[in-house]
C-alpha cells in the first residue's frame, strides 16, 4: 500500500462519522503549529507546512479542490512567515518573536483585502463549480486562513481574532464535508486561541509600559 493509499484510508468511525488517516493526522500537526504559535516557536512554521502537506491529502479525498488550493497557499505563506519570524528575532521581547497590536491602517489594509479576496475566491468557487460544493463558505475560510497566517507572521495579536472568525464557519462546513476530525479540531482550536489571545494580549501590553517610559524619559 502506497503512503497516500494509506493517508486516505479509513483510520476508524465514530458516530457514523468516518475519519480519515490524512485528516486526523494533519489536523493534529496543525493543532501542534499553532501551540508553537502561541508560545512564539519558530518551529511553528516548518510545523505549519508540514501540516499543510497532509491535509492536501485530506482534501483531495473530499474532493475539495478549494481546500487542496488553500493548503498549497498554506504551505507557501508558511514558508514567507518563517523568513518574517527570522528576520524579526533581533526585536524578540524574550527571545522569541516581538507581538503588538496593529495599526488602523494595517487593520484596514487586512480588512479590505480578506474582503476582496473573498469575494474574488468565492467568485472563483460559484463560476467552477469543480472547485467546492460550498463556495463562499469554503472561499470564506480559505481567505480567512490566509489573513490570519499574514497577522502571525508579522507578529499581529490580531492574529487570534482571524482565527477566532475562521472557526465560527470551519466548525460547521468541515462536518458537512464529512471531515469529521477536522471539525472536532476547529473546536480545540478556539480553546487554543482563546488562551493565545490572553497571552499575546498581555505580553503586546507589557512590551508598550518600556516603550511609554523611554519616551517620556527623553521627553523629559
Amino acid at each position: 500500500m502506497s503512503a497516500l493509499a494509506w493517508l486516505n484510508g479509513e483510520a476508524f468511525t465514530v458516530a457514523g462519522q468516518h475519519v480519515i488517516w490524512s485528516d486526523m493526522v494533519g489536523n493534529t500537526v496543525g493543532l501542534i503549529a499553532l501551540a508553537l504559535g502561541w508560545r512564539r516557536n519558530m518551529w511553528t512554521w516548518p510545523i505549519q507546512l508540514l501540516s499543510g502537506v497532509i491535509l492536501v491529502a485530506a482534501y483531495a479525498s473530499a474532493h475539495l479542490s478549494g481546500g487542496v488550493g488553500k493548503q498549497l497557499l498554506v504551505i507557501g505563506v508558511a514558508v514567507w512567515g518563517w523568513r518574517q519570524w527570522v528576520r524579526g528575532r533581533r526585536d524578540a521581547q524574550d527571545g522569541s518573536i516581538a507581538v503588538r497590536f496593529g495599526t488602523w491602517r494595517e487593520r484596514g489594509l487586512l480588512l479590505a483585502g480578506t474582503a476582496v479576496g473573498t469575494l474574488a475566491v468565492g467568485g472563483l468557487f460559484t463560476a467552477v463549480p469543480q472547485l467546492s460544493w460550498n463556495p463562499w463558505p469554503d472561499a470564506y475560510i480559505f481567505v480567512g486562513t490566509l489573513t490570519a497566517m499574514v497577522c502571525q507572521a508579522r507578529g499581529l495579536v490580531e492574529f487570534w481574532f482571524a482565527w477566532l472568525l475562521v472557526d465560527v464557519v470551519g466548525v460547521p462546513l468541515a462536518f458537512s464535508s464529512g471531515l469529521a476530525f477536522s471539525g472536532l479540531v476547529y473546536v480545540v482550536y478556539f480553546a487554543l486561541v482563546v488562551w493565545g489571545m490572553r497571552d499575546w494580549w498581555l505580553r503586546s501590553r507589557r512590551a508598550s509600559v518600556p516603550t511609554a517610559a523611554v519616551a517620556e524619559g527623553v521627553a523629559a
